[in-house]
């Protein structure tokens, strides 16, 4: 074993830079007896590493290889079996247990010691060692191989003091002047003794002059002091001669400051009248422009526009401290306070008249745009208003309550105004909705004005023939809540979506271009400062807009962002329920509008959003947009509830169920529709949830058909799904059109098996048999001994199916399948194939089954497979 540890130290480890301290040779328990041997090792290095180490000898020569290393500190538990009795055997608790089998009880023990001390010495008793002795675990000298472990690693490192650089240096010099430093310690000593007497001496004499040296500089600092107090006497007798010209000077000082200020308090008057003069003095010409100037033509605008930021100049100049105080400056104060009232006066009323010639004036043109769906342009009314908006501003700055009642008269005039005009743009909408003075009359539509009355009675009506037209045309029919073509075709759709297109185009600029004029005229776009006290706001329906502070008080933007939107919500307070009213008649026309209308509103809502979200359109137009939505989702709900109240006839086939061929109707239209929508989202759920619907219907009529077999419907309408998915390539519906695909191939394979059954019914049972006898552990070449199938029963079975036979039973399973099968899916060939292929597999099983349960018999079938293929093709090409 000793010339075995230092082969593995000199081959193994010393490369590594390790240290063996142990070995044994092991088996592993229960299996062909591979020695191999288990070291324990450290490194030469440190930190010191604890490994144990597998080395088994190599199968291609006479040398050893390392297979596999441990950490020590990865073993949880060392188990020798049995702490009494001698048993080779033990265990070590790595990630898994490994069991080993020791060459003898001696090695496992000494081994088992050596990781005891490694334990104690590096892991600090992490190891638990179970069924050892505890006698080899208190052994405190080892003994034999592991005698190791502790001898070069016990050693007691002495403490010390190392020397600095400084230290060092002085040593090397001191002992490079003494020859005898290394030779002779002692002379060494003696002569640095001697050394350290001089320096001690020299210090004390030292000492000793120094003290002399302190009592001359004592000396010389009286001296010093002397001097300084003569020189004290003669500074004294110079401030005494100075004292009479400082109090000249001072007075002389005095003269020049009062000279001075009065100079200055007479610049600053000068300066204050200046002041005055230049800041509160308004031109003749200014006065005029307020009182007598002209308010209708472009010229005498600009000058009273002029007049009015000069007035309100002078008005908010910065009075300084005691102005208010002068009797001049309050009369001009007063006189501007007369002057501004005037012209605000002037002002208001004028604008007012302008508010109602300008109503006036529009409704005139209002005949012009009656036959036509467009609204009238305001662009000329706002043209010539905006020549006021900074006399507007400087009404908003200098009397608030003025500024208010324009605005409040504004949104009267222009609201009542715009009611007008939409009102009548939507009737005419209506009109050419519903097409013709007849077709008008159908919708609710009656006079030579087109005026829609009785709107909400007569689309309930509507409704109500609608509904019962489509359940009188076919009983056997699924009503899929108005998405049936005959009601509109695809031309009326396309109108509905150009008409519905041009009511939001119409509505869209008007509402923006109002707003904007609104936020121009009325300078609501930017922070202002509004004078005046405060006033107490009333809401929407009285006409005056919010809370306002006092002078000085800037207005938030958010404000009058707020005031812009109540502004439009009072002005155009029609449009929601016109838009409202509009979209129930399209959905009252054609649920299919509720698709239209939901794509068209999502755009329009988008693009206001993205221009400011907080508008009035965007607000409006998304609440239509609700509306518009919560249509559609109860156009779905309804499809699917009429999915589940469909009946089928029992007297005639099925074939393609309604509401399968209109998912593809509505599919195919929703496609074109949504192409490129910003709400996709809404359809992709709609699909799933209509989907689903299809997919439980469908297999809800199989199951009640009488006179088309389940497998029947359920592969021709889920082949038609899964045509329609394909052709229109959904991508939410993948899944779907996957399991369309499974279920139709499923019961294709279904159908196809349960039809071959009938043709060779009593081969079909005679085999069926002999697979049960198989089955039952009867051994297949023993099949032929059972009296119910032996070769006499199995001949006269196949003599039954003669190739004429076999052909007249495939023409029979031909003409039922072809009444089973619908003509529209065009599946017959499909299936026939399919019962060919099935055919023939059960022609090769029977086959088979005969060759291996009847070997040597000679009995074969009187039809072949080439024969099978004659009739099949010859059956199809009859037909």
């Amino acid at each position: 074993m000793t010339a075995i540890k230092h082969a593995l130290q000199r081959d193994i480890f010393t490369p590594n830079d390790e240290r063996l301290l142990s070995i044994v040779n092991v088996c592993k328990a229960g299996k062909k007896k591979k020695n191999c041997f288990l070291c324990a090792t450290v490194t030469t290095e440190r930190p010191v590493q604890v490994k144990m180490v597998k080395v088994k000898k190599s199968d291609k020569g006479d040398f050893y290889k390392r297979q596999i290393a441990w950490a020590l500190r990865d073993l949880a538990v060392v188990d020798a079996k049995d702490a009494i009795k001698e048993n080779p055997e033990f265990d070590l608790h790595f990630e898994k247990i490994y069991k080993w089998v020791a060459s003898s009880t001696a090695e496992k023990n000494a081994f088992i010691s050596c990781i005891w001390k490694l334990n104690q010495r590096y892991l600090r008793k992490k190891i638990d060692f179970v069924n050892v002795s505890s006698q080899l675990l208190e052994e405190s000298v080892p003994s034999g191989e592991n005698q190791s472990v502790t001898g070069g690693d016990e050693e007691v490192v002495d403490v010390y003091q190392e020397l600095n650089a400084r230290e060092e240096q002085d040593i090397e010099i001191m002992m490079e002047g003494c020859e005898c430093a290394i030779s002779n310690a002692e002379a060494f000593a003696e002569r640095l003794s001697r050394e350290l007497q001089v320096l001690d001496g020299a210090n004390i004499q030292s000492i000793m002059a120094s003290e002399k040296q302190v009592n001359i500089l004592m000396k010389l600092l009286d001296e010093a002091l002397k001097e300084v107090d003569q020189i004290e006497l003669k500074l004294s007798s110079y401030e005494e001669m100075l004292q009479s010209v400082k109090e000249q000077m001072d007075q002389i000082s005095e003269s020049n400051h009062l000279i001075h200020l009065s100079n200055t308090n007479n610049v600053k008057l000068l300066s204050e009248i200046e002041f005055l003069v230049n800041h509160m003095d308004l031109a003749k010409g200014h006065i005029k422009a307020l009182q007598e100037g002209d308010l209708a033509s472009s010229r005498g605008i600009e000058a009273c526009t002029n007049a009015a930021d000069a007035l309100l100049q002078c008005m908010n100049v910065a009075l300084r401290p005691g102005h208010d105080m002068l009797l001049a400056v309050k009369q001009q104060q007063q006189r501007f306070s007369d002057l501004r009232e005037h012209f605000a006066r002037r002002l208001a009323n004028h604008l007012n008249n302008v508010f109602v010639q300008q109503g006036h004036d529009q409704s005139s043109t209002l005949a012009q745009h009656s036959a036509e769906l467009a609204l009238p342009n305001h662009h000329p009314f706002h043209r010539d208003l905006l020549r006021y908006a900074k006399l507007m501003e400087w009404l908003k700055s200098t009397d608030y309550g003025k500024y208010e009642g324009l605005t409040k008269n504004y949104m009267d005039y222009l609201s009542r105004l715009y009611e007008r005009e939409i009102k009548d743009f939507f009737e005419v909408a209506k009109i050419k909705m519903t097409g013709t003075t007849k077709e008008s009359k159908k919708f609710g539509l009656h006079g030579s004005s087109g005026k829609l009355t009785g709107s909400t009675s007569s689309l309930n009506k509507l409704s109500v023939q609608s509904s019962g037209n489509r359940r009188s045309q076919s009983s056997s029919l699924l009503d899929m809540g108005n998405m049936s073509a005959s009601d509109l075709d695809v031309a009326d759709r396309t109108k509905f979506d150009k008409i519905f297109e041009q009511v939001l185009s119409e509505l869209e600029p008007l509402c923006l271009a109002e707003q904007d004029f609104i936020s121009k005229f009325f300078k609501l776009q930017q922070h202002q400062s509004m004078p005046g006290t405060m006033t107490e706001a009333e809401d929407l329906d009285g006409g005056t807009l919010s809370r306002q502070h006092a002078v000085g008080t800037p207005l938030p933007v958010s404000s009058e962002k707020d005031m812009i939107r109540q502004m439009m919500i009072k002005i155009f307070r029609c449009i929601e329920p016109e838009l409202n009213n509009l979209i129930a008649l399209g959905d009252k026309i054609d649920s299919f509008n509720s698709l239209y209308m939901l794509v068209k509103m999502s755009h329009h809502v988008w693009t206001a959003q993205n221009v400011d979200p907080a508008s009035f359109l965007s607000t409006t137009l998304g609440n239509v947009l609700v509306t518009v939505k919560r249509n559609f989702d109860k156009c779905i709900s309804n499809q699917i509830r009429q999915m589940e109240e469909v009946k089928i006839s029992k007297k005639s086939k099925v074939g393609i169920l309604p509401f399968v061929a209109e998912f593809e109707e509505f599919a195919g239209l929703a496609e074109s529709i949504f192409k490129n929508a910003e709400r996709r989202g809404d359809l992709d759920k709609a699909y799933t949830k209509l989907i689903r619907g299809v997919f439980v219907n469908v297999e809800k009529v199989a199951n009640e058909s009488q006179k088309t077999p389940r497998d029947v419907v359920m592969m021709e309408n889920f082949h038609h799904i899964f045509a329609t998915l394909s052709r229109l390539k959904i991508s939410c519906l993948e899944a779907e059109k996957k399991e369309a695909k499974q279920k139709y191939t499923d019961h294709l394979q279904s159908y196809v098996i349960y039809s071959l059954g009938q043709p060779l019914e009593k081969l079909n049972h005679f085999f069926e048999g002999v697979e049960a006898r198989v089955a039952q552990g009867i051994r297949e070449e023993e099949v032929s001994y059972q009296l119910a199938f032996n070769k006499q029963e199995l001949r006269k079975v196949i003599k039954e199916y003669p190739g004429k036979e076999v052909k007249k039973g495939l023409d029979n399973l031909y003409k039922k399948v072809d009444k089973h099968l619908c003509e529209e899916e065009n599946l017959l060939q499909v299936v026939w194939h399919s019962m060919q292929d099935e055919f023939i597999r059960q022609y090769k099983h029977f086959e088979g089954l005969i060759a291996r349960c009847y070997p040597g018999s000679g009995v074969t079938m009187e039809f072949t497979i080439q024969d099978i293929l004659d009739y099949c093709s010859s059956i199809a090409q009859s037909h």
